[in-house]
Order: structure tokens, then sequence, then C-alpha cells
């Protein structure tokens, strides 16, 4: 599960933090929705993590309108198929500035926080759950979709963060239980470790014993 430190930012990036999130956060509920808001404050508060922290540098305004591109590119924001639904170019317009600068701002946080289309870490809570990339796993060198797997397993994923909660806990959570449940991984496929002893032998070959049992 993620830590309480998913929000915090050091001290002297307080001021920062706080004045871009007031943004963000009146941009989203206006616009969008608190689901929004929720992974605006996530990026913002990873970007004042880093040392030194980009926010601390530029137009603060081009970096709000970076941030709210940037968790709109991980979350498809501009599909019409989508709710919310925005133009990439409505942010732009909303701030008075270029739709380059926006765009440039959002590939600079890309860049700097490993960003990707539906990025667990990023995602909108109540997308999780039909997000692929949230259960995938590299288990002994094979990338696997956890969901499908022993059951020690899935809480060893869950232990280290890996995955938002139990595959099995998902038909009892509402969309606003995940909202602290995105897991931690950086990338969309982290290494659970080697798992040698998981599965039971008399269940036969698995991906664990090498298929020769």
């Amino acid at each position: 599960m993620p830590q309480a430190d998913d929000i915090s930012v050091p001290q002297n990036m307080q001021a920062v933090y706080d004045e871009v999130t007031r943004v963000t956060d009146d941009f989203c509920k206006t616009l969008l929705d608190e689901e929004y808001a929720l992974v605006c404050r996530k990026i913002a508060a990873a970007l004042c993590r880093k040392r030194p922290s980009p926010l601390a540098q530029g137009n603060l305004t081009h970096w709000v309108a970076g941030i709210i591109h940037a968790a709109g590119f991980v979350n498809f924001l501009w599909d019409k198929s989508q709710k919310p639904y925005m133009r990439a170019a409505e942010i732009s317009e909303r701030f008075g500035i270029s739709n380059n600068t926006v765009s440039l701002k959002s590939k600079d946080i890309q860049r700097a926080l490993r960003l990707g289309p539906l990025d667990p870490r990023y995602c909108l809570p109540s997308r999780l759950a039909d997000n692929p990339l949230a259960w995938m796993v590299q288990v002994n060198g094979c990338i696997v979709d956890v969901r499908h797997m022993h059951k020690a397993i899935q809480e060893e994923a869950l232990r280290k963060g890996l995955i938002p909660c139990l595959p099995e806990d998902l038909p009892k959570l509402k969309p606003e239980a995940l909202k602290e449940a995105q897991p931690e991984k950086e990338s969309p496929v982290a290494e659970l470790g080697q798992t040698p002893n998981l599965m039971p032998k008399e269940e036969g070959p698995t991906l664990f014993s090498g298929g020769n049992g």
C-alpha cells in the first residue's frame, strides 16, 4: 500500500506545493473531478521531492498547467469516450498560455517522473480495477497478471506495494476507497523477487518450478 509520504513534501517546498495545489484543486474540482485533483496533488508532491525540484525554477503557472496536462496524459483525458473529457488545448486556453508551452512542461514532468499512459501510481482511483498495468508484476523473470496467481504471491505483491489491493477485495471496495490504494511501483512492471516456495509441489509444473516437476 502507498506510504503516507505520497503527498508529503520537503519543508522548503511546502509553500510552492500549497500554491500549486490550490490552483490544481480549483481547476479539477470545477472542470474535472476530485479524482483528478488527487492525481495532480500526487504529481505536485513527487516533483517537490525531486532534488532539485523543477518547481523551484521557471513560471509556476506553466508548471501548474503542465501538471494538469500530465495527469490528463496518464488518464486519457482527451479521449471523448472517457468521463470526464477535456481537450488538451483547453488547459492552455484556461490559463492563457500557449499549448506548446503546456505540452513542453508536461513532457518535462513525464520524463522527471517516468510517466506513461495508465501509470498505476497516477491512475484515477476508480479506474485502477480495470487498469491491467496495476496488476502486472515480474516473478522469477516472467511477467504475470497477479490477479491470476496463487494468493501467497498476491499477498507478497501487496506487502511490497506493487498492487493496490488483493484482487479478492476489489468487489468490496468503492472507488473512493481506492484513493489511497495506488501501487508504489515506478514502472508498469515491477520485480516481485524470487518465489520458489510459494506454489505447492502437488499442483504440478509452474512458472516457479522450472517446468520439469
